[in-house]
């Protein structure tokens, strides 16, 4: 079966998963999360990628990613990948893939499932059974929503975040309160098929605007009304 062509369009962001190999970690320690981290940092500024959220799991992780670039996401991805993958083979002398093929990715409408797939990704840890809470989570945007709190400096938050207040002060609080609702199971269900499958996260007039630009389907079936990012879904 030939491979899905990838959605490449500048300025418009895309929601990305990447799985270890046979669903097998990829992170071990403190300190695979760390680096793994800085090498999310340093390719995305390499490739002129904004990282808006992000989540590592122990065999899986999450990002939301706008390419400024053509190609900027292909490049930070396969550079963040040999990168880690040469540093988890050194550390535990091990030789092979670390990942399950190819990364997914979806096209994201940002003015309708933005602050959705903010959420979305945040939430997933506690979705899985990590943590008891997104606060107690240590590998997730969500400190730097939330609190403010980004040590590493990877977070370029998009404007629908920072339309959520003033100020910084503001703009965490309208976020904690976004999160205090439990995300619809369809909700869900949506964002992960449509992710799986490579399709586009959108509207009717988004998806349109994109089939008309790539001239292939890209409308993943529809379940239920969408969701209107900052309401309570």
């Amino acid at each position: 079966m030939a491979r899905k062509t990838r959605f490449n369009l500048t300025g418009h962001p895309q929601l990305i998963m990447q799985r270890g190999h046979n669903r097998l970690p990829c992170f071990f320690d403190k300190e695979d999360y760390l680096y793994f981290l800085e090498c999310v940092g340093k390719a995305s500024e390499q490739y002129q990628c904004y990282v808006h959220a992000y989540v590592l799991l122990k065999n899986e992780f999450n990002l939301l990613v706008t390419p400024h670039i053509e190609n900027g996401i292909p490049q930070m991805m396969q550079s963040l990948g040999r990168r880690y993958v040469q540093y988890v083979n050194h550390r535990y002398h091990r030789s092979g893939t670390l990942w399950e093929g190819r990364y997914k990715s979806s096209l994201i409408d940002s003015s309708g499932y933005m602050l959705t797939c903010y959420r979305y990704i945040d939430a997933l840890a506690v979705f899985r059974g990590l943590a008891p809470n997104e606060s107690e989570y240590p590998w997730s945007s969500y400190h730097a929503h939330a609190r403010g709190e980004d040590e590493l400096g990877l977070i370029r938050n998009h404007p629908m975040y920072t339309d959520l207040g003033d100020d910084a002060e503001e703009r965490q609080q309208s976020f904690l309160d976004l999160m205090q609702y439990e995300m619809e199971p369809w909700i869900r269900r949506h964002i992960e098929q449509t992710l799986l499958n490579e399709l586009v996260l959108g509207g009717d007039r988004f998806i349109n605007q994109i089939e008309d630009l790539v001239d292939r389907p890209v409308r993943p079936m529809k379940r239920g009304r969408p969701p209107k990012d900052a309401a309570k879904s």
